[in-house]
C-alpha cells in the first residue's frame, strides 16, 4: 500500500480577505501549496454551521449534520457574480486580532452581506438551484426553517420554543413556512451557494491529486435541526427533552470527565430502520469528502451515558452501542468506503476488536506516547509500536501544539523525548522537527501533521482546548506563513520517508 502524508488545517484557518478562511482563492492556493509539498491529503474539521453566539462556535456542535457553514461562502465569488461589490465587502468590519477569527463580527456583518447577495440574485430562474432543491429537499426544508426560527425566537434553543413548533406539529410547520417564506428561501440559497463552492473546490483538489479527509462527529448538537425534526432518533422523553447526554469519564483531557450535552441515539430504533439515517449521513459525508474520519469511534462499541441534568460526568455509566452491525449494514448498502476510526480516549479490548473487525485504520498520536507511567513496549502511541494500518499524527485539533506540548513538559519529560530520539544534544527548538520526522518515518501508511506543528507555533495557536469555552476554533494562518521555503522542507521530508504523492510526482 502506498505511504502518504497530509496536513491538518481547518478551512476557517485559511488566510483570506474577510475575517475567516473560506472557499475563496486562498483555499485554491493552499491546495496548490499542498501539491507542491508532495502531500496526498488535506484533513479539515467539520463544515457544518456553528452557533451564532460568542461562547463556542465549535464545528462539533453544529446546527445540522447535513448543512454547510455560510461563513465559509466566498464573498469574492459573489462579487464576481455581480451580486455584491468589492466596496461593500471592504466596508464591512470583519477583522479581529491578527491570526484570530472574530465570530461576533462575522455574525453581525457577514450575514447581512449574504442577505443582500440573495436579494440581488435571480435565483428562482437558475436551473442548478432548482435541481439542488429537488435533490436535497429530504434534509434542506427542516434545516432552513429551523435556522429561521432560531432568529425568530431570538436565538433561543428549540426546546424553549412554543409547544406547537417545538414538537414539530405539521400545522405549525406549515404556518411558519408561509409566514417566514423569504427568510426560509434565503437559508436555502445559502446552502446552494455553499455546496456549489465546496464541490468546485473539492473537484479542483482532486484534479491536483489532493484528497480531502473530512470529519464526521459521532453525535449531533442538542440544538440542531436533526434533533428538532427527528426526535424519534434520540433518547428523548414525551416532551422531546433528553433523558441522557453524551460525555466521557475522566481522561487525559479532563480529570473530572466531560459532559458534552449531546443527545444519545436510540440504537434499537436505528436498527429497526436498517440504519437509514446513518446510511444517509455516511452517503452525504462521502459526497463531501474522499475519506471520512469518524470522531469518537469507541462510542459505537460502548458509549458513556450521563443522566440528563447531572452536574458531573462521574454519575455516568457505559452502555452498549450498535457495534459491527452498523458498519456491515452501511457497507452492504453503500459499498466499501475509506474511513479513519478515531479511537482515542478510554480504550477497552472490545473497542480494539471492533476497530480490527471493521478493517479501518485507527489513529496514533505521538504526544500520547511519552507518559512516564506507560513508556516502552506497552505504549501503543510510540512509533516503534505502530502497525501499517493506522494514521499517525503528532497531535490533533484537540491537543496542544507540538511546540506548546514540549514547552509544558518537565525537564524529565523532555529528557524522555531526547532519550527516545537518541538525540541528547538537540536543543528545545530542534525537538519539534525531530518529532515530526519520527512520525513521518514510522510504519504507518498515512501520516497527518497539523499546520501549526510544521510552523513551530505555540499553544497560543492551539485550535481547541477541551472543556474550555470562548477561546477555541479561532486560530488563522497569516498569508505570509505559507512560504516556498517551508514547502520545500515538507517536500524533502515527504520524499525522504517515501510518502510522496505518486499522482503529483509522476
Amino acid at each position: 500500500m502506498n505511504r502518504s502524508a497530509g496536513i491538518l488545517l481547518s478551512v476557517t484557518s485559511l488566510p483570506s480577505r474577510y475575517g475567516i478562511g473560506s472557499l475563496s482563492d486562498g483555499a485554491y492556493r493552499f491546495v496548490d501549496w499542498l501539491a507542491g509539498a508532495g502531500q496526498t491529503y488535506w484533513q479539515i474539521l467539520p463544515l457544518g454551521p456553528t452557533d451564532c453566539g460568542p461562547s463556542d462556535n465549535s464545528p462539533y456542535q453544529s446546527y445540522s449534520a447535513f448543512a454547510g457553514n455560510p461563513y465559509l461562502i466566498s464573498l469574492e465569488a459573489l462579487v464576481a457574480q455581480g451580486v455584491l461589490t468589492r466596496e461593500e465587502c471592504d466596508a464591512a468590519d470583519f477583522d479581529g486580532p491578527e491570526g484570530r477569527v472574530d465570530y461576533e463580527k462575522l455574525h453581525a456583518h457577514r450575514l447581512p452581506l449574504l442577505r443582500r447577495a440573495y436579494e440581488r440574485s435571480d435565483i428562482s430562474r437558475n436551473p442548478d438551484y432548482q435541481q439542488f432543491l429537488r435533490e436535497n429537499d429530504w434534509r434542506l426544508n427542516d434545516y432552513a426553517l429551523f435556522m429561521v426560527l432560531k432568529g425568530f425566537f431570538h436565538e433561543a434553543p428549540w426546546t424553549d420554543w412554543p409547544e406547537d413548533i417545538r414538537l414539530h406539529w405539521g400545522f405549525a410547520v406549515d404556518y411558519y413556512n408561509r409566514t417566514l417564506y423569504y427568510d426560509v428561501e434565503f437559508q436555502k440559497y445559502l446552502q446552494f451557494r455553499f455546496f456549489q463552492q465546496w464541490w468546485a473546490l473539492k473537484d479542483y483538489a482532486n484534479r491536483r491529486g489532493i484528497q480531502i479527509i473530512g470529519d464526521m462527529p459521532i453525535y449531533v448538537s442538542p440544538d440542531s435541526a436533526d434533533v428538532w425534526a427527528h426526535p424519534e432518533l434520540f433518547q428523548l422523553n414525551e416532551q422531546n427533552l433528553p433523558t441522557a447526554a453524551a460525555g466521557c469519564p475522566p481522561d487525559a483531557f479532563a480529570a473530572g470527565g466531560q459532559i458534552w450535552g449531546n443527545p444519545l441515539y436510540r440504537w434499537d430504533y436505528h436498527r429497526s430502520t436498517g440504519y437509514d439515517w446513518w446510511v444517509s449521513r455516511v452517503w452525504h459525508s462521502f459526497r463531501l469528502y474522499n475519506v471520512v474520519r469518524i470522531d469518537h469511534f469507541r462510542g459505537f462499541d460502548e458509549y458513556f451515558s450521563i443522566p440528563a441534568g447531572s452536574g458531573s460526568a462521574l454519575s455516568g455509566h457505559w452502555e452498549r452501542g450498535p457495534g459491527l452491525d452498523l458498519f456491515r449494514t452501511v457497507e452492504a448498502r453503500l459499498g466499501w468506503r475509506r474511513v479513519i476510526a478515531e479511537d482515542l480516549g478510554y480504550m477497552t479490548d472490545s473497542v480494539r476488536q471492533l476497530v480490527r473487525n471493521t478493517g479501518f485504520p485507527n489513529m496514533k498520536v505521538l504526544e500520547f506516547g511519552f507518559d512516564p507511567e506507560d513508556v516502552g513496549a506497552a505504549n501503543d502511541y510510540l512509533p516503534h509500536n505502530y502497525g501499517a494500518n493506522c494514521v499517525a499524527y503528532t497531535g490533533t485539533h484537540d491537543n496542544e501544539t507540538l511546540a506548546g506540548w514540549l514547552e509544558s513538559l518537565s525537564p524529565e519529560g523532555k529528557q524522555m523525548v531526547r532519550d527516545y530520539l537518541c538525540a541528547g544534544t538537540l536543543t528545545d527548538g530542534q525537538l519539534p522537527r525531530a518529532l515530526i520526522a519520527l512520525v513521518m518515518r514510522s510504519r504507518a501508511n498515512d501520516c497527518i501533521i497539523p499546520m501549526q506543528d510544521w510552523l513551530g507555533l505555540g499553544n497560543d495557536c492551539r485550535m481547541n482546548a477541551p472543556s474550555v469555552v470562548g477561546v477555541n476554533w479561532r486560530w488563522r494562518l497569516r498569508g505570509d506563513e505559507l512560504t516556498a521555503e517551508l514547502q520545500r522542507e515538507i517536500l524533502d521530508m515527504t520524499r525522504r520517508y517515501g510518502r510522496m504523492n505518486w499522482e503529483i510526482s509522476q
